[in-house]
């Protein structure tokens, strides 16, 4: 028997995957009724971990005890059955079929038909989960359809998935992600009323305000292993960030103010459509200015990466027009773009950014290999490519097991999107677009991303950054401009704007007025 004091104790866990060592003999211990935050950067293992606990992954070595019995958990199934569950960071829900549709998926209350026959009582279904979302505050309605739910909403959708099942200990997967700032803290109130009522919680976040405010205690781990337990309430934010990074980090950039010079992009009543044939953004016009930051805020899903892709190029305009630096290029292909100087940091960077089977040093290439320095009469120069990738790779800390050899594919998230900023900005383009910059991101790799977009501005470029972050784009941005439904309802200078102010443009509650 463990000692009953913790309801989940795992012992020396170690998982590897081929030629890395996610958790390496990492021991925590969990008390009923806490909310227990698993602190790190990217890479540093906390999704393994909570993985293993909820039976994605076996672990290599290591014990684990639920409630003082030691288990051997072989599947989420098995997890559920232990009273585990797990709302991951990209949700699993079927979009077409409705909320009790989903929450009682796999678990379905039956009456027996004739007797015999199984048959889904979804009327019972209704009612307890109509039940269970007011016994914690999770406002959703059983018969709505999951396509027609906005992202919190799903979320409090996966949570009753969970409850639904009786689980008593939830594990959160950086639930914060994807929500505004009213939408944190109404999570926020939801995790400690699940605290309240007897579960405990389990966050994985880097995000150390939400730990501040909502745990007991933090584990805090660094490349694949345990660093350090704190209580919360004697840690400061400062602490955290430097046992999770290893050293002392800046929160804020040191920014100085800007000096805005001649205009470098004018968008001018753009109109894009959506994949579904929509107008996803309605009559967009902003300038921005070389030397200046302008930052779109905006709730995922309001036409901001429409709206990117048409300035790059990878979207036509269906109406308006975007000139760059006096050029008119609403026509042009995504080649000419690049030569008249636009590089993009794309949100997708699996998909759009990078080529996962190439090598680092051939993506580092990709906007270059056919230019003189790279290639000599059409024929690649090696050398040039090998030097280029081992400058990048310093320049911008790119970690990755085998240096300008290694497969993309097989590097963290993290170090993908380093991979992509480096090429981007050494393009030294006049107008450059970082789309979700740092999403997924650690502290360590945002401070030192956020230096870099500050350094392109103040070496003359025009940086038009959208972020679904508001902490980031108040720490960068000269120029706010708020998308809602495909507008941009309102600009302004960054620091005539709060927080609060943008999180309700966000939310479309109030229409503010053009000023420049």
């Amino acid at each position: 028997m463990g000692d009953s004091e913790y309801i989940v104790e795992m012992k020396h866990i170690t998982k590897r995957f081929p030629g890395l060592t996610a958790n390496d003999d990492v021991s925590i211990n969990i008390r009923k009724g806490e909310i227990y935050a698993l602190l790190g950067e990217n890479g540093a293992g906390k999704s393994t971990l909570m993985s293993v606990l909820f039976g994605m992954y076996e672990p290599d070595e290591g014990e684990i005890y639920i409630r003082g019995e030691k288990v051997r958990i072989t599947s989420p199934r098995h997890a559920t059955r232990l009273g585990i569950g797990m709302v991951h960071q990209h949700f699993r829900l079927v979009s077409n079929y409705t909320v009790a549709e989903n929450i009682i998926l796999g678990s379905e209350p039956q009456n027996k038909l004739f007797g015999f026959l199984p048959r889904v009582n979804i009327e019972k279904a209704n009612q307890d989960i109509k039940q269970l979302s007011e016994m914690f505050g999770l406002k959703v309605d059983p018969t709505a359809v999951i396509s027609d739910l906005n992202v919190s909403t799903q979320q409090r959708v996966e949570i009753l998935k969970m409850l639904y099942r009786d689980a008593e200990i939830l594990i959160f997967d950086e639930p914060t992600a994807v929500l505004t700032p009213q939408e944190i803290e109404f999570l926020l109130d939801i995790i400690r009323g699940l605290r309240d009522g007897g579960k405990t919680i389990i966050i994985i976040t880097h995000k150390l305000e939400e730990i501040k405010s909502v745990a007991d205690r933090c584990a805090i781990l660094n490349r694949g292993k345990l660093i350090g337990v704190r209580d919360v309430a004697e840690t400061s934010t400062a602490e955290m960030a430097r046992l999770m990074v290893g050293h002392e980090v800046s929160f804020t950039s040191d920014k100085t103010e800007a000096k805005p010079k001649e205009t470098v992009l004018k968008v001018e009543n753009l109109t894009v459509k959506g994949d579904m044939g929509n107008d996803a953004v309605k009559g967009a016009s902003f300038e921005i200015h070389s030397g200046e930051i302008f930052a779109l805020a905006g709730v995922s899903g309001n036409g901001q990466n429409e709206l990117a892709d048409a300035i790059a190029g990878l979207r036509d305009a269906a109406g308006g027009k975007i000139t760059l630096n006096g050029t008119d290029i609403t026509t042009h292909s995504i080649r000419q773009r690049i030569e008249e100087g636009v590089a993009y940091i794309p949100e997708d960077r699996q998909n759009v950014g990078l080529v996962l089977n190439f090598t680092l040093r051939d993506n580092l290439a990709l906007k270059r290999y056919y230019q003189a320095a790279f290639a000599k009469k059409g024929v690649m120069d090696n050398k040039a490519f090998e030097e280029n990738g081992k400058r990048l790779i310093e320049e911008f800390d790119i970690r990755s097991s085998n240096g300008n050899a290694t497969i993309t594919r097989s590097m963290s998230g993290g170090n993908q999107q380093k991979a992509i900023i480096a090429r981007e900005i050494d393009l030294k383009t006049p107008l450059i677009i970082f789309m979700q910059p740092t999403r997924g991101l650690d502290i360590g790799a945002i401070s030192n991303i956020h230096k870099q977009i500050i350094a392109e501005r103040d070496r003359g470029a025009a940086v038009l950054l959208i972020s679904l972050e508001l902490d980031e784009i108040m720490d960068c941005a000269d120029t706010i401009g708020v998308i809602f439904d495909g507008r941009i309802n309102r600009i302004a200078k960054a620091s005539d704007l709060t927080v609060n102010e943008v999180g309700r443009f966000m939310m479309g509650v109030e229409e503010g007025g053009e000023t420049a």
